[in-house]
């Protein structure tokens, strides 16, 4: 009998180190595909008018949802007209993104402006801004834009890095006021 659970307790090892292995070969593999690379994806599309029964809420509700799981954070400006986002995460995870971008009939004439290794995070958490014509927003499409109407295709990547970094930090802003409203 204690040679019977002998030779269990050693198959168990095997077994186990066999997982192991199969588990360090994985991590090895995961580090030659990039994974601990950073990168910034910065994009401009149209929104495809065609597309009727898709929701500007819904898309934004989707990219949220799935930005958050696969660990991308940055920020996304859209208005009925013009999607313009800034991506960052792990290379494999923005390549993988950036071919479902490609072929995804909600929009067109994509255009990369910047896509770039980074050492470290702009964006700490994702963000989005539904671009409406109210006098606030056009004093930044202005400002930051070659005309007055918001039109990304005509920003440059400074512009649109700009542009993007003053919406994100008026809507951090306009959280911590709501939030603040709320506990008083």
């Amino acid at each position: 009998m204690n040679r019977q659970i002998k030779k269990i307790f050693h198959k168990l090892e095997y077994i186990m180190e066999l997982k192991l292995n199969e588990l360090s070969d994985k991590n090895n593999l995961n580090s030659h595909h990039g994974e601990h690379i950073i990168l910034r994806l910065t994009y401009v599309s149209r929104y495809n008018t065609e597309n009727s029964n898709i929701e500007v809420a819904r898309i934004l509700e989707q990219a949220q949802r799935n930005n958050e799981r696969n660990g991308i954070t940055g920020a996304l400006v859209i208005n009925e007209n013009y999607f313009l986002q800034v991506i960052e995460g792990a290379r494999p995870v923005i390549n993988n993104l950036l071919k479902k971008l490609i072929e995804d009939k909600r929009h067109f004439s994509l255009q990369i402006i910047e896509c770039r290794e980074i050492e470290e995070r702009h964006w700490n958490k994702w963000s989005m801004k539904y671009l409406t014509a109210n006098d606030q927003n056009k004093e930044y499409v202005m400002k930051y834009s070659a005309s007055n109407e918001f039109n990304p295709y005509l920003m440059s990547t400074s512009q649109i890095t700009m542009f993007i970094d003053k919406l994100s930090k008026l809507q951090e802003r306009q959280e911590k006021r709501e939030s603040k409203m709320k506990k008083s």
